[in-house]
């Protein structure tokens, strides 16, 4: 793992480095877990998302591995066992959203409507390959991502602002925006020629 170039973002902690070595710019289609990492991005609105990764597992235990028909029939007597959990941010409107979030998955689910298709609309069906040379140059929402956080609103879901809907699209893959010098640059190319 060392001496590699990576993106400047990540720190030395070995789960840190494990996620944006092997995570991180990965097309991801698996409904459930595009469900788990819209949750995660929203959780982290305000905190870092080392803060979130660490939690991660604390997460899946917490929301029973991101199963949206379960989280959907959360009650208030689940809401207030969350909020007691120290393995997750104990936000109220976190937690809420994700319970709503879940019910807006099943909706959409039961419209016939694909998760991951309805996503990856918003890229074409294939991953955005970026070129930055410096991670100053790295934007913190595109149009793109407006389209999605205001087409996800209008479904119901919540904390999907057009940040967190970038910060989502990075780490699903649906953007490539490891910086051109990272080793992980031309690895997650190569996956996004493999898919057009």
């Amino acid at each position: 793992m060392s001496g590699r170039t990576r993106c400047g973002w990540v720190n030395d902690d070995p789960l840190y480095i494990a996620y944006h070595d092997e995570e991180w710019g990965v097309p991801l289609h698996d409904d459930r877990r595009l469900f788990e990492m819209l949750v995660l991005e929203g959780a982290q609105a305000g905190l870092s998302w080392y803060t979130i990764l660490k939690k991660r597992d604390g997460y899946r235990r917490a929301f029973d591995g991101f199963d949206p028909e379960r989280v959907a029939r959360y009650d208030e007597r689940k809401v207030a066992s969350l909020l007691q959990d120290p393995g997750i941010v104990r936000n109220r409107l976190k937690v809420r959203a994700a319970i709503g979030n879940a019910r807006a998955w099943l909706d959409l689910r039961d419209s016939g409507a694909d998760f991951s298709d309805f996503l990856w609309e918003f890229t074409g069906g294939t991953p955005i390959v970026n070129a930055w040379s410096r991670l100053e140059d790295v934007p913190a929402a595109t149009p793109a991502s407006e389209a999605m956080s205001k087409a996800l609103k209008k479904l119901g879901f919540r904390f999907v602002g057009p940040t967190i809907c970038y910060a989502f699209m990075q780490a699903v893959g649906m953007v490539n925006d490891h910086v051109t010098s990272c080793f992980r640059w031309k690895e997650c190319k190569a996956f996004a020629e493999e898919l057009r």
